[in-house]
């Protein structure tokens, strides 16, 4: 007997796929327009083909911006996914001290992002700021206006405050999720911490921590309020990520076309890298549960 298919299903995705439509595809396909067009006002455009995607594969400036993204997000993952997980192993794992710890970590995470920018900026003042008033008086020669490593210190060390909660929650709760009873036979075998955190904890939380660095990579490569509101870009262009750096180009200088293209190559390179992330940590999954 012939199985009947119900596409009716496909109407309460109806929605949705036109939200997505509106939201995504139609302003995607704006930009892509604009790339390959240049204009000098008056809603007036001449067509340009791939001229601008040629000359910022060239540039000297695109290349800087995209070398201090790719350092910045190892650095941040350096530094958020160890110290999250060291986090959510030593978080309570149940009674009032967890759920206190669970509310505490997720309040930087409900802080907006040119809040958070807002912040930093005070905090690191010399004259007024706790941070660079505190240093000052201790001798560091501390002003992230002035100095690039002062400035990248501060992104940096604001960054991590940000969103290390998020790693850390995640990766907490990977750990719910492991049955005591790992636990047990772990100590029956009288198991050291690092093997129980070897081969019973780090395995069970791969799939959470996968989440976690690709998340974190992608708002880490797309960052730009925190650092703008903070540095704007500066001193010179010492933090002047790619987000900044395609901003500047298409409302600083107004050059739509090339910076349709940037943001074209922005989007590839992002899901590239995404992908790639994706890959490799779903083959080492796969390769562990063999």
């Amino acid at each position: 007997m012939e199985k009947t298919v119900n596409q009716k299903a496909w109407f309460l995705i109806l929605p949705v796929l036109i939200l997505v439509a509106f939201s995504a595809v139609i302003p995607l396909m704006t930009v892509v327009n604009y790339s390959v067009q240049d204009t000098f006002g008056n809603n007036q455009f001449f067509w340009a083909g791939l001229e601008w995607f040629e000359e910022l594969l060239h540039s000297e400036r695109l290349h800087d911006a995209l070398g201090r993204q790719i350092i910045f997000s190892l650095i941040i993952l350096a530094i958020e996914v160890p110290l999250g997980i060291f986090i959510a192993l030593n978080m309570p794992k149940k009674g009032f001290w967890a759920s206190l710890c669970l509310v505490l970590m997720s309040l930087p995470l409900l802080i907006p992002w040119n809040v958070v920018g807002t912040i930093w900026q005070i905090f690191g003042r010399v004259d007024i700021g706790l941070l660079g008033y505190t240093l000052d008086k201790l001798g560091f020669a501390y002003n992230y206006t002035q100095d690039s490593f002062a400035a990248w210190v501060t992104v940096i060390v604001m960054d991590v405050w940000h969103w290390t909660s998020l790693v850390a929650l995640l990766a907490y709760a990977g750990l719910q999720s492991i049955p005591d009873a790992y636990y047990q036979a772990a100590k029956i075998d009288q198991a050291s911490r690092w093997k129980v955190f070897r081969f019973i904890e780090l395995p069970k939380m791969q799939g959470v921590l996968m989440i976690a660095i690709l998340l974190r990579f992608m708002d880490s490569f797309m960052i730009y309020t925190e650092p703008f509101v903070v540095t704007g870009g500066g001193p010179g262009n010492s933090t002047t990520f790619l987000s900044i750096d395609l901003v500047k180009m298409a409302l600083g200088q107004f050059d739509l076309g090339p910076a349709a293209a940037f943001s074209i190559m922005y989007y590839l390179v992002i899901l590239l890298i995404s992908y790639v992330f994706y890959t490799v940590m779903t083959n080492l999954d796969k390769r562990d549960g063999v």
